[in-house]
């Protein structure tokens, strides 16, 4: 009998974990990095390689298909093998096709997200999603058993992809006032992919709303964005950038507060609309509120804020 997709595997003597870890050094990524492939709360994976967690089957099938290796090697079966599964399927009839770039569960996941965007939590069935995948219902729930776990797969991968894009956009920023720019810019909706990933915050929102656990997420995803407009506020003071009154959790507050609502107003005009709040309204809306509230006097400090 098969094991359940959702069960822990056993690992008193760390097999599996170590296996887990020679995929992950063969792929050449951090362990953050491999986690969001696997749609994988971070976390969880550094607990279950440290023993202190059990791999479900689920999250090891995610792990074979992403990397892939045979599942069955993973899992510790005796005919298991580390090649790959081409390698092994080579020659036979009907063998599968391809995975998708990525892996099948990275795609499961990005799917969920399109769709979650366009029509909202409660809206998006797994069939819906297995048809946009091209697959079965039955392979959706082979790497996320239930619902709500891949929802919440879901909800992580969008986190950590507005995380990984934040940190490569403000790289290279000159100052505290340059990286506030970039932040607010980044937060903008002017792409339709930036627009995907507000219909999906706006739609946490209401999730939190109801006390749902993709809601809780989104509430500590949240106070992790504003602390970082703290920690720029703050850095800024210091550099001389912001105003010395400048109070970092208060002003991070209304600032936050500020994008919030002018995404929601920007979102609620169709693209292309020509009536309503544009993106190029809430930049400047944005920008003019740092350059009155926050921005250090001097004739440089203005002009850069208005750039």
């Amino acid at each position: 009998m098969q094991p359940e997709p959702g069960s822990r595997v056993g690992d008193s003597g760390g097999q599996v974990a170590e296996r887990v870890r020679r995929v992950i050094g063969a792929t050449g990524v951090s362990q953050r990095e491999f986690a969001r492939r696997v749609a994988m709360d971070a976390s969880k994976l550094s607990r279950s390689l440290s023993g202190v967690r059990r791999f479900t089957v689920a999250e090891l099938v995610r792990i074979a298909a992403t990397a892939e290796v045979d599942v069955g090697w993973l899992l510790g079966s005796p005919g298991g093998t580390s090649a790959k599964p081409s390698a092994v399927r080579r020659g036979r009839p009907g063998a599968a096709a391809a995975p998708p770039e990525g892996g099948r569960p990275l795609q499961i996941v990005r799917e969920t997200v399109r769709l979650i965007a366009e029509r909202g939590f409660h809206a998006v069935r797994v069939a819906d999603i297995a048809e946009a995948c091209a697959t079965s219902t039955a392979a959706v729930h082979y790497h996320f058993p239930g619902r709500d776990e891949l929802l919440e797969a879901a909800v992580r991968w969008c986190m950590d992809e507005d995380t990984a894009r934040r940190a490569a956009g403000i790289a290279d920023a000159g100052d505290a006032a340059d990286e506030l720019r970039r932040l607010i810019e980044l937060r903008t909706p002017y792409t339709a992919q930036r627009r995907r990933q507000w219909s999906v915050w706006l739609d946490l929102w209401a999730e939190a709303a109801r006390g749902t656990a993709v809601g809780r997420l989104h509430n500590a995803y949240h106070r992790q964005w504003r602390a970082t407009v703290t920690d720029v506020l703050r850095r800024g003071v210091g550099q001389g950038v912001f105003r010395p009154t400048t109070d970092p959790d208060a002003d991070a507050l209304r600032l936050t507060a500020l994008i919030d609502g002018l995404a929601a107003q920007v979102l609620a005009v169709a693209p292309g609309a020509t009536a309503g709040t544009s993106p190029a309204d809430m930049r400047a809306a944005l920008l003019a509120y740092v350059d009155v509230t926050l921005t250090a006097p001097g004739p440089s400090r203005g002009s850069a804020a208005r750039s």
